[in-house]
């Protein structure tokens, strides 16, 4: 049954890839693909998923097809390896990956290739003979969330945010899930994830994040802010006073706590100004708030306290500040997160954070390593 499930499953895929290369080649009056009889599938050995005839004013063109499930750029690197091995087999024929969706790094495998790529978006490049096809921009109807919730669930993000911390840092997956406190088991999903998107390549020293600001950018249009409970307060004594009443109450109380938001961002990249404080505190908001005299209310608060969805949100958390006026401030990555989609400036705020921060951070993380080459096609 399982066997005979996965024939039909191979068999739809196959139609699909044809009618969306149908459809790319649609405004080409003098192309006609050849599917009625004119298509071979290829079933046994290391073979195409199929073969299909062009024809031109001329003679016929041979394409050679894989097909992929996911358009994620390492599936689409070994379909591009593959169609390369194969294309020694048919002379003069042109190479083509369809998948659901293809990104534009997966493109950019394609097309420094020469391989053609069509997707069931309607996105597609085509460039052979007298051919020449690109259409572009077509938003993935086929996305899942499956993958995006994997990657981007609270244990999950605590591996992200150890990997962003020291980007040029080699982990082995079992070091890795020990740093984030996580299991082995999400430590290897949260690897196969950022594999399949290229972000990571694995060195004899181990796993290194090598795409940080892809992750970062990606990372932050997928986080929820709201996970974490806010609560509102207002106090008579100024915001950095409170900041400060904060910290020391914290640290009285064995609590831990960390500035974030545009109060962190201020210490990060002072030329940020705002009015109301922010913090993550791991206790009871309510019962800080009375030790500080804050009265807590729903318009007109000058300070906000976050109940942490996940205790992650403390990792990387530093002391800034002279001894007497010390405050925890969260991560860089944490705050970039906390401030892209915030209102009033948060996205500006989030930008001077990566640039004035977190690259730099970057920069000099990769100072110590020495480069790699980049991940070069199957050429044998």
């Amino acid at each position: 049954m399982l066997k005979g499930t996965l024939m039909v499953k191979f068999a739809l895929g196959i139609i699909a890839a044809l009618k969306a290369i149908e459809a790319c080649l649609a405004d080409v009056p003098f192309a006609q693909l050849m599917v009625s009889g004119g298509w071979e599938p290829i079933a046994d050995g290391p073979r195409p998923a199929v073969v299909v005839r062009l024809a031109l004013p001329d003679r016929e063109q041979v394409l050679v097809v894989e097909v992929r499930s996911s358009g994620q750029p390492r599936l689409i690197r070994e379909a591009v390896n593959q169609l390369l091995r194969y294309l020694r087999e048919f002379p003069g024929a042109y190479g083509i990956v369809v998948a659901p969706y293809i990104s534009s790094a997966a493109a950019e495998i394609c097309a420094r290739e020469g391989i053609g790529y069509v997707d069931l978006a309607g996105n597609c490049r085509l460039a052979f003979d007298q051919i020449y096809i690109r259409r572009e921009g077509n938003p993935n109807p086929f996305a899942t969330k499956r993958d995006l919730r994997s990657l981007y669930s609270p244990k999950a993000e605590r591996v992200l945010r150890v990997l962003l911390a020291n980007p040029s840092r080699a982990w082995r997956v079992q070091s890795l899930a020990a740093e984030a406190e996580v299991s082995i088991g999400q430590a290897h999903n949260v690897k196969k994830l950022l594999t399949d998107r290229e972000w990571v390549r694995a060195e004899p020293a181990g796993l290194v994040l090598v795409e940080p600001e892809m992750l970062l950018a990606e990372w932050a249009v997928e986080y929820d802010p709201r996970r974490s409970q806010s609560r509102d307060y207002y106090s008579l004594k100024s915001v950095s006073d409170v900041e400060y009443d904060l910290a020391e109450t914290c640290a009285a109380r064995g609590v831990r706590c960390a500035l974030t938001g545009f109060s962190a961002a201020a210490r990060l990249a002072p030329a940020v100004r705002y009015q109301r404080a922010s913090a993550y505190v791991d206790g009871d908001p309510d019962a800080i708030a009375e030790t500080l005299s804050m009265k807590r209310v729903s318009t007109g608060a000058n300070m906000t306290l976050l109940s942490a969805y996940d205790a992650g949100v403390f990792y990387g958390t530093k002391s800034i500040g002279e001894a007497s006026d010390q405050v925890m401030v969260a991560s860089p990555t944490q705050v970039y997160l906390d401030l892209y989609k915030l209102p009033g400036r948060g996205e500006e705020a989030a930008n001077a954070i990566l640039e004035e921060v977190i690259r730099p951070l970057w920069q000099r993380s990769a100072q110590t390593t020495p480069p790699m080459p980049s991940p070069r096609l199957d050429q044998s």
